[in-house]
């Protein structure tokens, strides 16, 4: 199944520029919900205040969820990403729910892949995918928390791939077609993800695509951990990628250098999912979606990008407007490893 998954994808992306969906959280926050939303039947008696973990959702209200899929779906998107963000026992350790990780992932696949389903069969010449989504977690493996204990940290490799081994599995349980490494903020932590990602795909006979996305952290240009975008590159390389990109970071202006610079080395597809702009004062998102049209002309018009779409603060109208700007140009050519060496 798989193997006709990607053939299918890299088909359709010689043709066109395909559809992320936008963000998630941005869409919950409008629902304006509350403790007992998140506490439900399944964690009613639970010690710790549940609200915020959004993750919870697709298990205590998964019609919220699935019907935000399929509000992505309306406007325009291909892909469906999970509600899985901190989806891992490191994530929700915060919250002492370590132990209902395989739930809250494979329930959140479950709800896009039920959305998917309905609006493939609506659109026939427009299938829909599902991809798990894979959050850097909240620690990182390269960088000690403490500046008077270098050495020290709070994660370890080992501790990172069981997290995404076991994450993964219910992704792909669930029914994932794709899993997506993203707002990787350091690079060891992403290879733990790679690493567990493939150990899950062993584990069950099969493969899926791999996705990366990488999160630039201010105006140095590099990751968190320290590495410009050709050296994340490279260092993702042994990973058998199906794309490699750039999410959340900045508002899509600031993301076009790094984005060009990708482009020119990179022998796989492009993804970029910008923010829609910067917060303001207040934490809000307010660009427009022509306002986030006019940022991301440019990616599109150059030939940059495979696959478009969008993160904090964006979206369905942001969607339906980036499908229409999408629909103009055609997809990035790939580089040939000459050309990109």
């Amino acid at each position: 199944m798989s193997s006709d998954i990607s053939k299918q994808l890299t088909e359709t992306l010689s043709k066109r520029i395909m559809l992320l969906d936008g963000a998630m959280g941005t869409m919950i926050q409008r629902h304006n919900l509350v403790e007992d939303d998140f506490r439900g039947d399944h964690f009613h008696n639970h010690p710790l205040p549940l609200k915020g973990d959004n993750d919870l959702l697709s298990i205590t209200r998964p019609e919220i969820i699935e019907g935000i899929h399929s509000d992505y779906f309306e406007a325009g998107s291909d892909f469906a990403t999970t509600n899985s963000f901190n989806g891992t026992t490191i994530a929700q350790a915060d919250y002492q729910l370590e132990d209902h990780v395989y739930d809250i992932n494979f329930h959140a696949a479950r709800c896009a892949r039920r959305a998917a389903d309905e609006w493939s069969d609506r659109t026939p010449d427009q299938p829909r995918y599902v991809i798990g989504s894979l959050g850097p977690t909240n620690r990182t493996a390269s960088i000690s928390p403490d500046v008077e204990d270098p050495g020290k940290r709070l994660v370890s490799f080992d501790d990172l791939r069981t997290a995404y081994k076991q994450a993964c599995s219910a992704l792909l349980e669930g029914g994932a077609d794709l899993l997506m490494i993203e707002t990787v903020f350091d690079t060891l932590n992403a290879k733990a993800a790679i690493f567990g990602a493939k150990e899950a795909m062993q584990m069950q006979g099969r493969t899926a695509p791999l996705m990366v996305s990488g999160t630039i952290t201010d105006a140095s240009g590099r990751t968190l951990s320290g590495q410009t975008i050709e050296a994340f590159y490279v260092s993702m390389m042994h990973g058998q990628l199906f794309s490699i990109g750039l999410n959340c970071s900045t508002g899509a202006r600031d993301m076009l250098p790094y984005i060009k610079r990708l482009d020119k080395v990179s022998t796989l597809l492009t993804t970029a999912h910008p923010n829609a702009g910067l917060p303001n004062e207040f934490g809000e998102y307010d660009q427009t979606p022509e306002e986030m049209v006019a940022e991301l002309e440019p990616f599109v018009a150059g030939g940059h990008i495979n696959i478009l779409g969008g993160c904090c603060g964006s979206t369905p109208a942001h969607m339906a407007a980036l499908r229409q700007l999408a629909d103009r140009y055609p997809p990035r050519k790939l580089n040939d490893k000459d050309q990109a060496a």
